[in-house]
């Protein structure tokens, strides 16, 4: 957005006057500030434009991070995957204590379920303390990942997820939490969220949670955002197939 040209106009002459006049620079800034200040509506519209470009760098930068990591991002073979054979891909990081993360867990597996041509990738990102921590690592063992969305979905409805709150989980869908603890302190275990904290700082994710769809960064729960995000991915990939 420009520039009024009557604000150029009078821009253009206070610098004309102060550079033949030989002003000091305190007059100038005064002659500036007044105009400024009579015309605020100059500092709403650099504000705005200012904002536009920094948005358009936040999204150039964010399209080069998911293309540089996007092997990372779809196909590690130590992340769950719900609807593996799915043509375009979702990927979530997440953490089991997070407040908007449980909010959007319903609606996440209920595009799982309406989505069987949709890849759900998800990515433990704990960030909540020693219990989600603990679930996250629990996650990602071979026992638990058999029991994926289940799991995903108890963990999420309960509010206030404990350590006991686990335990109790796995033991409802037939899993033995002292064997499931034992498994989840593998140093594979380890690196693999290691490697996701690494990844998640890449693309920039302050927090969760926060959804990439194709080159589309999604932060928080956006629902809304996520499937425009899917319709826009699918409608792309049926093109490409065409």
């Amino acid at each position: 957005m420009r520039l009024p040209a009557r604000a150029l106009l009078a821009l253009s002459a206070a610098l004309a006057l102060a550079a033949c006049e030989r002003q000091p620079d305190a007059a100038f800034g005064e002659k500036v500030r007044a105009y400024l200040l009579a015309h605020p509506e100059v500092l709403e519209e650099t504000a705005m434009k200012l904002n536009e470009k920094k948005q358009l760098e936040a999204q150039k930068a964010s399209t080069a991070a998911i293309d540089k990591n996007r092997a990372a991002l779809e196909r590690d073979p130590r992340d769950f995957v719900a609807n593996p054979g799915g043509r375009v891909t979702v990927v979530e990081f997440y953490d089991y204590r997070c407040g908007y993360c449980k909010v959007v867990a319903p609606e996440v597996t209920r595009l799982i379920r309406e989505n069987p041509d949709v890849r759900f990738v998800f990515k433990e990102l704990p960030i909540f303390g020693e219990v989600s921590d603990t679930a996250a690592r629990l996650a990602l063992t071979p026992m638990v990942k058999a029991k994926g969305v289940d799991i995903y979905n108890r963990w999420m409805a309960d509010k206030g997820l404990t350590e006991a709150g686990l335990d109790r989980h796995l033991r409802e869908v037939g899993i033995d939490p002292a064997r499931a603890r034992s498994a989840a302190q593998s140093p594979q275990i380890a690196q693999h969220l290691a490697d996701t904290q690494a990844l998640a700082r890449s693309l920039n994710i302050q927090g969760t949670p926060a959804f990439v769809v194709g080159d589309i960064l999604i932060p928080g729960a956006d629902v809304n955002a996520l499937k425009a995000a899917i319709i826009q991915a699918k409608a792309g990939d049926l093109k490409r197939i065409s």
